[in-house]
C-alpha cells in the first residue's frame, strides 16, 4: 500500500527483455539500502516486487499484463522514474491510499502555465470518468493529486503546485505523453456495491 508521495527519483540503469519479461535495474541510492527481496515498490505508480538488490541498484521484473496496462514496458536506459516504497504500519498517511494497481493509461492533451502552477489536461478511457470527480483524488504516475474543476466527458485537469514541480517528473510530461492512472479505490468499491444491489422494492401496502 502507498500514499502517492514520491520518495526518490530513480534512474533506469539497465533494461533486458527475454521470454516476455522486461527486467529493469533502477539506480536508487537512497532507497536501495532499505529494500530487500520481495519488498513492494511503486515505480511510476506501479506496484512491483524487488527481485534483487545490488549495491545501489534495485532489480524488478515486469510481466506482459503490466506492460500492457502501464508505461513500464517502454522504459529505456537513462529514463527517470518515481519511486515510493510500501507503507509500514507506523508511517504517516500524507497523500491518499493507493495500491499500485494501475487502472490504465491516460494521455496528456494540454498543458498550461498559470501564476506559478502547471495545469495538465489528461484524456482517459470513457469508463474512467465515472470515478473522477472535482476535488477527488487521483494518482498520475504514482503521484497523489487532486482533480481540478474543469472536466469533460473524456478529460480532467490536475494543477501542479511548485513543490510538486520540483519533486516529481510531471513537469516533463508533454502533450501526447502517456501516463499511468490509478483511480480512487473507494469510488470503485462504492460503484461496484451499487451495481450489485438488488432492485429496490415497493413497500408493502396494508389495508386500512
Amino acid at each position: 500500500m502507498f500514499t502517492g508521495i514520491i520518495r526518490e527519483l530513480g534512474i533506469v540503469a539497465q533494461v533486458g527483455r527475454a521470454q516476455g519479461l522486461v527486467r529493469v535495474t533502477i539506480a536508487a541510492p537512497t532507497l536501495a539500502s532499505r529494500l530487500q527481496l520481495l519488498d513492494s515498490v511503486a515505480v511510476n505508480g506501479v506496484c512491483l516486487s524487488v527481485v534483487s538488490v545490488r549495491h545501489q541498484g534495485v532489480i524488478f521484473e515486469i510481466i506482459r499484463e503490466t506492460q500492457r496496462l502501464t508505461t513500464l514496458g517502454t522504459l529505456r536506459r537513462g529514463d527517470q522514474v518515481h519511486l515510493e516504497p510500501s507503507l509500514t504500519l507506523s508511517d504517516r498517511l500524507n497523500g491518499h491510499l493507493l495500491f499500485g494497481h494501475v487502472d490504465g493509461l491516460g494521455i496528456v492533451v494540454k498543458r498550461r502555465r498559470l501564476a506559478g502552477e502547471l495545469i495538465l489536461e489528461i484524456r482517459v478511457p470513457a469508463g474512467f470518468r465515472t470515478f473522477v470527480v472535482p476535488k477527488g483524488p487521483v494518482a498520475i504516475d504514482g503521484v497523489s493529486l487532486t482533480v481540478g474543476a474543469a472536466l469533460t466527458r473524456s478529460t480532467f485537469t490536475i494543477h501542479l503546485i511548485p513543490e510538486t514541480l520540483r519533486q516529481t517528473l510531471l513537469p516533463m510530461r508533454r502533450v501526447g505523453d502517456r501516463v499511468n492512472i490509478e483511480l480512487d479505490y473507494f469510488a470503485k468499491l462504492a460503484h461496484q456495491f451499487l451495481l450489485q444491489r438488488p432492485p429496490s422494492t415497493q413497500p408493502e401496502q396494508f389495508n386500512q
